[in-house]
């Protein structure tokens, strides 16, 4: 098995999806089952974590074999992330974090600064941090630093559906990782799935792009054959680039010359 681990928890499936954006419960259940992903990420303000008795989107996740990851979303300071962090914690969601710390209400981007202090502070407090960031490879090593347990550089804005803006990026980002290197945000068709892979990413972590297709369920298979395809052709080995055409049926050899 191809697996991978994020502090000492092993996955099979490299493809992480969300909650959000469904047309309804039913819906985002099947796709989580076409997708085998075995990780959600739940927005934490989402949840009425104060009376579980009410229907949540949680009832209709698969606990026994999908492990949720609270995240959080629309947090746009260091105080406000931690504090969602813990609630979800204190709520019995999970001691892991998607950590989100929002810099820019138009672009979506994070703050990274902030991000690196807020994930530093969940870290001292026992959290598992996976921090969403730019696909910057400083600050990606910075939050390695601080303590995070994988680091999520974006793909392109989130919910864009742009795919991969900057390969290199994440090549570079891979390359001198210590942790593992989870795409997020971005992605919008099988093909950036798949090239996120290619480019050596763990997993690839997805909402849009499943949530808001045509065919939800069938997008979600779709995203996990190319996840699958994406880390096997990684793990082959593509041939160089080159300029200029090399003969598939090289003539070196052929009788008579």
């Amino acid at each position: 098995m191809d697996t991978f681990t994020i502090a000492g928890k092993t996955f099979s499936s490299r493809l992480i999806v969300g909650t959000g954006k469904y047309s309804s419960h039913v819906v985002m259940a099947n796709a989580h089952r076409a997708s085998g992903t075995e990780m959600v990420t739940v927005a934490v303000r989402r949840v009425n974590v104060a009376d579980r008795s009410k229907e949540s989107l949680l009832d209709y996740v698969d606990t026994s074999r999908i492990f949720i990851l609270p995240n959080t979303a629309g947090c746009y300071t260091v105080d406000d992330a931690v504090r969602t962090a813990r609630l979800g914690r204190e709520a019995g969601l999970s001691n892991w974090v998607k950590l989100e710390v929002i810099g820019d209400e138009k672009t979506l981007y994070p703050d990274n600064e902030a991000l690196i202090e807020a994930t530093r502070i969940l870290v001292g407090e026992g959290f598992v941090v996976l921090p969403y960031t730019n696909d910057d490879p400083v600050a990606c090593r910075k939050l390695e630093q601080a303590g995070a347990a994988a680091v999520m550089p974006l793909g392109a804005p989130i919910g864009s559906g742009l795919g991969i803006q900057n390969a290199n990026n994440i090549r570079i980002i891979r390359e001198f990782s210590r942790v593992p290197v989870i795409v997020d945000a971005g992605v919008g068709t099988a093909s950036d799935a798949a090239l996120a892979m290619e480019l050596g990413a763990d997993a690839v972590l997805m909402n849009t792009a499943i949530a808001g297709a045509q065919d939800p369920v069938a997008m979600a298979e779709a995203m996990k054959l190319a996840v699958q395809a994406g880390r096997l052709a990684y793990l082959a080995g593509r041939i160089p680039r080159k300029m200029y055409a090399a003969a598939s049926s090289p003539i070196e050899g052929v009788i008579g010359r």
